[in-house]
């Protein structure tokens, strides 16, 4: 490493970030690379994927320097936690650096946060580790399936628990692979208002590299570039970074020239913009958000792309808003869930998993699909989606909203790619799963006012 920055210190002090401050993965290190944005490409790259990798297997990391410490991770100080996790994330993981470097350099990181007595404990767990550690195998599956997949994917027993019964053991499988398979920045280019070819190109001119992203005509795959906000494309407004799942929220919605749309959840703005762009600059969205900074990060998002139809405010979802009162066409509710179905991007909301906190969140969905039905006007739409893959939070939803509002199901056939098409998408409604589908997990329901 080269620019005189202690990467390993840094990686250390995100991973504690997020560990011990709660801090989402995603914005702890974004947060960390503005602050160093002359880092070279190859460290900003090693410092994201040591981080993210750490975060990812550290079921597995945990097993492994379990079962070769006398004191288990639970039990270590959590900065001698966090500098074994990563250095056996790289031992494991990376070719890249050989075992001895990454042991040195987790020595010197111990004894420069003052614990020079604990230099030994970390020295012998790491060099057992890189002579055995390779040659351990996971809990034996015939004896506990459950444990064995949480073990092989770093997965908490308690989802894999969930999965098993909700989708048997095949598909589960496929989720949690899939989970822990590398992720590229999906981007969906605004060809309404610039030519594919213009825009690939400003990309490739950069040495960004570009590739088709299923289901949708316009949704690609970035990767190779250092820093996005560097990238003209983004500048002038001609990608937005949006998961397909998200795009294809949007395509549901299926606003026209003219429409009112509110947007009740709305930062960053992503599906807001998208269905702006659908209208082709004609009518409104009303992209609402519960707080200053999320609106923020909404108009940052509308300047920078130019967007004429799209307005932010600040709205508490929950609270009813008179003057909103049957006057959409269209309101999009993409309410609070608990995340699961994109743990292969946020790898932390796997690891804060309560059950309290799943029912606190489906009284609040309730709460927000309550207001957002008094919005729609007669024989408007309602579009209800989660980024999860829990029933409780979605078909759950779906029918105890049906058993209390005058709204009906409304086939969704009409607005997704064939491939996507099954007996739910006939009814109105989709479960995306990661491994099964090629996007994030996600719930899309579509609802017409009676």
């Amino acid at each position: 490493m080269t620019s005189g920055i202690n990467i390993r210190e840094m990686i250390l002090d995100i991973l504690l970030q997020i560990e011990e401050e709660g801090a989402h993965s995603h914005v702890a290190l974004r947060s960390a690379l503005s602050k160093y944005q002359f880092l070279p490409k190859q460290e900003r790259a090693f410092i994201t994927r040591v981080c993210e990798g750490t975060l990812e297997y550290r079921i597995y990391i945990d097993y492994v320097i379990d079962s070769f410490s006398r004191i288990t991770v639970d039990k270590m100080k959590p900065v001698i936690r966090e500098i074994l996790r990563s250095a056996v994330y790289q031992m494991l993981f990376m070719d890249s650096v050989p075992d001895s470097a990454v042991c040195n350099e987790a020595v010197k990181l111990t004894q420069k946060r003052g614990l020079y007595n604990l230099k030994p404990f970390v020295n012998g767990v790491l060099r057992t580790i890189g002579r055995e550690g390779k040659a351990l195998s996971c809990p034996p599956r015939e004896e506990d399936p459950v444990r064995y997949l949480s073990v092989k994917y770093s997965m908490p027993e308690v989802l894999v628990t969930r999965w098993l019964n909700d989708y048997g053991e095949e598909t589960t499988e496929k989720i949690l692979a899939d989970f822990l398979e590398d992720k590229p920045l999906t981007v969906r280019f605004r060809t309404g208002l610039y030519s594919p070819e213009t825009i690939q190109a400003s990309l490739e001119e950069q040495g960004v590299e570009v590739k088709p992203a299923p289901y949708l005509p316009y949704a690609r795959y970035i990767s190779g570039y250092n820093h996005i906000l560097a990238l003209d494309a983004f500048i002038r407004g001609q990608i937005q970074v949006q998961d397909v799942s998200s795009m294809l929220a949007a395509e549901v919605a299926a606003p026209r020239k003219g429409d009112y749309v509110i947007d009740l959840c709305a930062a960053p703005g992503g599906k807001s913009l998208h269905m702006g762009d659908l209208m082709q600059g004609y009518g409104t969205v009303d992209a609402r958000d519960v707080s200053r900074a999320k609106v923020e990060l909404i108009e940052e998002n509308i300047q920078r792309t130019g967007s004429i139809n799209v307005q932010a405010k600040v709205q508490d979802a929950t609270v009813f808003d008179v003057e909103s009162e049957c006057r959409a066409d269209i309101v999009l509710a993409d309410v609070p869930c608990s995340g699961y179905g994109v743990i292969g991007r946020k790898p932390e909301i796997k690891y804060r998993v309560a059950s309290r906190k799943q029912e606190e969140l489906v009284i609040l969905q309730r709460t927000i699909l309550s207001r957002a039905a008094e919005y729609v006007k007669h024989r408007g739409v309602l579009v209800f989606s989660t980024c999860t893959m829990a029933r409780e939070e979605n078909e759950e939803n779906m029918m105890w909203f049906m058993n209390n509002y005058p709204f009906r199901l409304e086939s969704i056939d009409p607005y997704l790619p064939k491939e996507l098409h099954s007996e739910t998408t006939a009814l109105g409604y989709l479960q995306l799963l990661p491994g099964v589908h090629k996007t994030d997990g996600f719930f899309i329901a579509r609802f017409r006012r009676k």
